[in-house]
């Protein structure tokens, strides 16, 4: 009982470590993005491609009210997993800080810097009595100096660098997959055809076209980030046998319940 206690005081107080080095509430925002649905994120030789499971909880929503993935500006994107309000904070902060860039330096903001600032003002909220942390992780993918870079940042204000990864439910699973498939080198399409195979894995191995969301970033690209429209992502999703059955359907409106998402 008193070992019981003694957790229940560290887990109340977000700026002090438990005896064994912990910060708990961290450890419970990072248990917090594992319950939201899947995003991934891959590296290709000539851009970035960020994919997101959008499955509605209910028939009744629109499938564009559901918040995965951003853009942060012309060359960063960006997909969540975990509680959407505090995305949408993150995504907020790193929209000011591109635009800060931009209008100090007068060229686009780095990747890696972008992704920095990001965690950095996540690791605040680490140490700061009467806040939490926040309950999200990201991927951040652009091009920086005409090379595809692509960062996750976790609720601990930790970040990585990342050829191919997933974040939220199922992440391990999802990893395994990537490694197994991904190889340095693919292009753009073909790492479309990756992240949606890799999605659906946790689904089934079938996705609807409403029920998914795709980006891309690329280098010749002139428009920079561009969302793949339900059309271009059905198709896709027919070449490679994915596309979800009529059968099928019914049944996922019950399964979108994981993102507060």
């Amino acid at each position: 009982m008193q070992g019981q206690s003694q957790q229940q005081a560290y887990d109340r107080g977000i700026t002090i470590f438990s005896p064994d080095g912990r910060l708990y509430q961290v450890e419970y925002a990072r248990e917090a993005v594992k319950r939201g649905t899947a995003s991934v994120g891959v590296r290709a030789e000539d851009g970035v491609v960020l994919a997101a499971d959008k499955r509605a909880r209910s028939p009744l929503m629109e499938p564009e009210s559901i918040e995965k993935l951003h853009k942060a500006d012309d060359h960063v994107g960006v997909a969540s997993a975990g509680h959407v309000a505090d995305a949408r904070q993150l995504i907020d902060f790193a929209r000011r800080q591109a635009q800060v860039n931009r209008l100090r330096y007068g060229e686009p903001v780095g990747i890696e810097t972008l992704t920095k600032n990001i965690t950095d003002h996540i690791q605040q909220y680490t140490q700061i009595g009467g806040a939490r942390p926040f309950g999200v992780a990201l991927i951040v993918g652009g091009i920086e100096n005409g090379e595809p870079r692509l960062f996750e940042t976790d609720p601990s204000g930790t970040p990585y660098e990342w050829q191919a990864l997933s974040i939220g439910s199922d992440r391990s699973d999802l990893r395994d997959y990537l490694e197994e498939e991904y190889e340095e080198g693919i292009s753009t399409d073909e790492a479309v055809g990756l992240a949606l195979d890799t999605l659906a894995q946790s689904n089934d191995g079938e996705l609807a076209p409403d029920g998914v969301g795709v980006a891309t970033i690329t280098v010749d690209d002139d428009d920079g980030y561009t969302e793949r429209s339900n059309e271009e992502i059905e198709s896709i999703l027919d070449e490679r046998d994915l596309l979800e059955s009529e059968e099928d359907e019914d049944d996922a409106d019950d399964a979108g319940d994981a993102d507060e998402e």
